[in-house]
């Protein structure tokens, strides 16, 4: 039982990064799926959710308008598009099952810097 992020890098202000989160190990398509970030000193905040059909989804107004989360049931992955990326969007990501036992990810980091 398991989720792995992956796409995390170093990306200029204004750029794009998309993060895959591969699910394994539990039934995917029952449960919802949320984004965390937690930046150096700060606590770890949640910022986006998608529910298990993919129909509904929710932002933080930190990120709302910029970055989309969506899924693929069929693949068990979870993904975030990021778009105009700023210094401040700069953390470790973390996807996470929402409901059941908790379930984290190792995390992925992504660094916006010029």
């Amino acid at each position: 039982v398991q989720l792995v992020e992956s796409g995390g890098g170093l990306v200029q202000p204004g750029g794009s990064l998309r993060l895959s989160c591969a699910a394994s190990g539990f039934t995917f398509s029952s449960y919802s799926m949320s984004w965390y970030r937690q930046a150096p000193g700060k606590e770890r905040e949640l910022f986006a959710a998608i529910t298990n059909t993919g129909r509904s989804t929710n932002y933080a107004d930190s990120v709302k308008g910029r970055f989309t989360i969506s899924r693929d049931n069929a693949k068990n992955t979870v993904y975030l598009q990021m778009n105009s990326l700023k210094p401040e969007d700069t953390a470790v990501y973390y996807c996470k099952k929402t409901g059941g036992i908790t379930l984290w990810g190792q995390g992925t980091q992504v660094t916006v810097s010029s």
